[in-house]
């Protein structure tokens, strides 16, 4: 059981204006080798390098063997990204 570190990217961008208006969607997640590459990527969101809304760069433990996944934490949100729940 060898659990190992994860650092996400998870991109957001606005989808098609539908009844109630533009709603943010989803990219697709980016594993990062390290939490600086992660960083990398955020801070170029941030400065509007990209064609991004938003993005959310979170940390978690996986088990991959016994499909195990810890909680992710939040290590940084830049740009228009959903609301978090507390």
């Amino acid at each position: 059981m060898a659990v190992t570190e994860r650092i996400i990217f998870q991109p957001y961008t606005w989808g098609k204006p539908k009844r109630a208006g533009a709603q943010l969607e989803p990219g697709t997640p980016i594993a990062c080798r390290s939490v600086e590459e992660g960083r990398r990527r955020t801070d170029k969101v941030a400065a509007g390098g990209t064609s991004m809304a938003g993005a959310i760069l979170v940390r978690m433990e996986v088990d991959e063997d016994a499909g195990d996944y810890s909680e992710p934490e939040i290590l940084e949100s830049v740009g228009d990204v959903p609301e978090m729940e507390e």
